[in-house]
């Protein structure tokens, strides 16, 4: 099997802040020029230690619609209210996996015990597409806790994947998915050597969050960075130079025309128009502040 080529290894961009509760780095689409369809976006919270306070920061109500929203915690606890009545926090190790789809309001804030206490913080948020066929589907929220999350365990204390969606091993993932689509949380031990197979044409990149690692034997990837892939050849070999959490994303390119206004991801300008004017109107529902 053919090696899969890096493209480059990528440094995390200018950090920027949404709301006043994530400090993010966005590799995608603005930090750097690359296509990663399914994959829209990818805002990367690096690990920062946030003071204790009564009053959970986060980002108040705001819409979206055409696409998914992916949080992966890793440090911190985040609540998470919408529209359509679905509400949740997320821990470290957890996914909240929400399809806005036709149209949701949203709102995430720290969650409440760990504002008052305060702490270590490190999050990445995904937008996933949606092809134009469902991007007028009903909303709907997946919950996937680590506990219940399926994982395959490497042979001499390597340690594990964690599959959220997609297919390890002949393991499946608990999220189900429009288009195929491959995430993982590799949790490996100083040492470990795992390989990875994807199909060629699928977009795939590897976020270091912790740790360091080796890439098909050549390129070195520390914390921070985002290795990414060209589409050529199918098998990706790391190795871990010490104790390392990689986010492993990979998945089949939605090859359709993309129109995006701010929380909006859709196939035209009329669309786009149509979002806000809906928006306007009412048609997302209710959320309080």
């Amino acid at each position: 099997m053919e090696t899969k080529q890096i493209e480059k290894v990528l440094k995390a961009p200018a950090p920027h802040m949404v709301g006043d509760g994530f400090r993010v780095h966005n590799f995608f689409p603005s930090g750097y020029d690359i296509n990663m369809s399914p994959f829209f976006l990818m805002d990367y919270g690096s690990k920062i230690q946030f003071s204790a306070r009564k009053e959970p920061r986060g980002v108040g109500v705001h819409p979206h619609r055409g696409f998914e929203t992916v949080t992966i915690a890793y440090h911190g606890a985040v609540a998470h209210h919408d529209s359509s009545g679905n509400s949740g926090v997320i821990y470290p190790g957890d996914v909240q996996w929400m399809t806005a789809a036709s149209g949701v309001l949203h709102k995430e804030y720290h969650e409440a015990q760990y504002s008052l206490a305060g702490g270590p913080f490190q999050m990445v948020q995904l937008w996933v597409n949606l092809p134009a066929k469902n991007k007028m589907d009903k909303p709907k929220y997946q919950a996937i806790k680590q506990a219940d999350m399926v994982h395959f365990n490497l042979q001499e204390n390597g340690g594990k994947i964690e599959i959220i969606a997609g297919n390890y091993k002949g393991l499946k993932g608990n999220a189900s998915t429009f288009t195929p689509v491959e995430l993982y949380n590799a949790r490996l031990n100083k040492g470990a050597e795992v390989s990875f197979s994807f199909p060629e044409n699928y977009n795939t990149g590897l976020m270091v969050i912790e740790g360091s690692i080796r890439v098909n034997g050549s390129e070195t990837a520390p914390a921070d960075s985002f290795v990414y892939f060209k589409n050529q050849g199918e098998q990706i070999n790391i190795e871990t130079l010490e104790n390392s959490i990689v986010l492993v994303l990979s998945g089949e390119p939605i090859n359709e025309p993309i129109a995006q206004y701010g929380p909006f991801l859709m196939n035209t300008e009329a669309e786009i128009n149509q979002a806000i004017e809906d928006y306007n109107r009412g048609c997302f529902g209710y959320l309080e502040e």
